[in-house]
C-alpha cells in the first residue's frame, strides 16, 4: 500500500514536470516528510533522485511539442545558467548544515513572492514596456542567478525549475513553454552534481533500504511527466505564466509556514 501511494503521489507531482518544466520537488519534499515520515536528509536525497527521473523524462516527452532544435538554438542560455548552477550545487551540499535556515527561508520567501507577481502580471508588465538589457548584463545576471539556483537545488533537494524558468523569461525574454524545456536541460546536470556530492559524503547509506519506494515513485513520475507533456499542447503560454506564479506563491507560503513552525 505504501508503494501504491508513492506511485500516486509521484504521478501527480510528475504532471508538473511535463506541463511546466519542473521537477516538482517543492511539493514532493513535504509529502516525503509529512506523509511518508522520512527524516529531512533522507527526504532531500530521495527528492533529488525522483526529481532526476522527472526532469529527464519530462525533457524527452516535451521534445515533441517544443522541438529539440529550439532547445539547441538556445544552448548559450543553457550553458550560461548551468555554469553558475553547477558551482552553486557543488558548494550547496557543503554548506547545507551551516547556513541559518530561518534567514534562508526569509530570503527565498521574499524572492518567490516577487517573482510570482511578475509572472502573474506578465502580460501587463511586458505590454507596457519592453526590457532591452545589455548582453553583458544578461550573462552576468544569469550566471549569478545560476549559482543561487544551484545552492537551493542541492540544499533543499529540488530541481530548481521554479527559479530557473522565471530567470530565463525575465532576463532573456523567452516564451514560457520553451523556457520550461531549457530549465529541464539545466536541471539534469545540476541535480547530478548534488547527488554526486551526497554520494561522496556516503549519505546514500541513509536510503539504501528504500530502493523499492524510490523506483515506484520514479515510475509514477514518468507517467505524470508523459501526461503533463501531452497537456502542454492544449495550454496557452499566458495560462502557464499564471499557473507557475500561483505555484511560486504556494511554495512561498509553505516555506513561510515552515519557518514559523520552526521558530
Amino acid at each position: 500500500m505504501r508503494n501504491f501511494w508513492a506511485f500516486v503521489w509521484g504521478s501527480l507531482v510528475g504532471v508538473l514536470g511535463g506541463l511546466i518544466g519542473l521537477g516538482g520537488a517543492e511539493f514532493r519534499l513535504p509529502i516525503l516528510v509529512g506523509v511518508f515520515n522520512y527524516r529531512t536528509l533522507q527526504a532531500i536525497i530521495i527528492n533529488l533522485l525522483v526529481s532526476l527521473v522527472t526532469v529527464t523524462f519530462s525533457f524527452i516527452f516535451r521534445s515533441g511539442a517544443i522541438g529539440l532544435s529550439n532547445v539547441v538554438s538556445n544552448l548559450p542560455i543553457i550553458i550560461n545558467i548551468l555554469a553558475g548552477s553547477l558551482i552553486g550545487s557543488y558548494f550547496g551540499v557543503q554548506y547545507a548544515t551551516r547556513i541559518n535556515e530561518r534567514t534562508l527561508n526569509r530570503i527565498v520567501v521574499i524572492f518567490l513572492i516577487i517573482i510570482s507577481f511578475i509572472l502573474i502580471g506578465h502580460e501587463l508588465i511586458f505590454s507596457t514596456q519592453t526590457w532591452q538589457l545589455p548582453s553583458i548584463f544578461k550573462v552576468i545576471a544569469s550566471f549569478l542567478a545560476g549559482i543561487v539556483i544551484g545552492v537551493f537545488s542541492s540544499m533543499l533537494g529540488v530541481a530548481g525549475g521554479e527559479l530557473i524558468i522565471p530567470t530565463i523569461i525575465i532576463i532573456f525574454g523567452v516564451d514560457i513553454k520553451l523556457a520550461g524545456s531549457l530549465s529541464l536541460a539545466i536541471s539534469i546536470p545540476t541535480i547530478l552534481m548534488g547527488l554526486f556530492k551526497y554520494k561522496s559524503q556516503k549519505r546514500f547509506e541513509d536510503i539504501s533500504s528504500e530502493r523499492s519506494f524510490i523506483i515506484t515513485m520514479g515510475a509514477g513520475s514518468i507517467l505524470g511527466a508523459f501526461i503533463g507533456s501531452n497537456l502542454l499542447r492544449f495550454v496557452s503560454s499566458s495560462l502557464l505564466h499564471i499557473i507557475l506564479g500561483v505555484i511560486l506563491l504556494i511554495s512561498a507560503f509553505k516555506l513561510a509556514t515552515h519557518k514559523k513552525s520552526a521558530a
